[in-house]
């Protein structure tokens, strides 16, 4: 796992570029992508990823087009299949941005900010990074729970729920299945 400083770093870098030359600088870099969406540029990518998403859950073009890099960036940095990270998004928000829970979860990834804020400093309803700061805790839970449902199921009710109280556990499994079935779905629309 990276020091806490360095990505504090990262999110700092990430807000001076904006999404036009951080799509340059990373099609300059980086030519293969995940085995999910193949292989060639962000664009390529991007574009792949953008047409699933509309066809998978009727999200509107503009919306797919303007996040797609960003899933795709986020996961890659964290290690994730853009895929999950685009499930996760449909479960948590349907792709709306600006939309708020009852927990007070912010934006596409639902991030709660009095737990996350001092870790993913910035605007949380900013898309790029809440998107950041989502993969960014899906990949700590990845690495915390050893495997990848619980950790789906520890970004749903959090850690403590999931190892002290049934019910919590159960609704965390459940989450985790239903996001597993968005990726599928997804998959099946690329």
């Amino acid at each position: 796992m990276k020091h806490f400083s360095q990505i504090q770093a990262r999110w700092a870098d990430s807000k001076l570029f904006t999404l036009k030359s951080a799509l340059i600088a990373t099609a300059a870099i980086a030519f293969t992508g995940c085995s999910s969406l193949g292989g060639g540029s962000i664009e390529k990518r991007s574009a792949k990823l953008s047409s699933g998403i509309q066809k998978a859950y009727a999200v509107e073009p503009n919306t797919a087009n303007r996040v797609s890099p960003m899933i795709i960036q986020s996961a890659e940095r964290y290690d994730l299949d853009p895929l999950l990270v685009a499930a996760v998004i449909r479960q948590e928000s349907s792709y709306r941005p600006r939309v708020t829970s009852p927990a007070g979860a912010v934006g596409l990834t639902q991030i709660i900010p009095r737990y996350w804020q001092q870790t993913c400093p910035g605007d949380l309803f900013d898309e790029n990074t809440n998107i950041q700061c989502g993969s960014y805790i899906i990949s700590k839970y990845k690495n915390t729970a050893g495997e990848l449902p619980k950790a789906l199921a520890y970004y749903n009710v959090g850690p403590t729920g999931y190892n002290t109280d049934h019910k919590m556990k159960k609704q965390g499994k459940r989450y985790a299945k239903q996001v597993k079935q968005h990726q599928k779905l997804l998959k099946k629309a690329l």
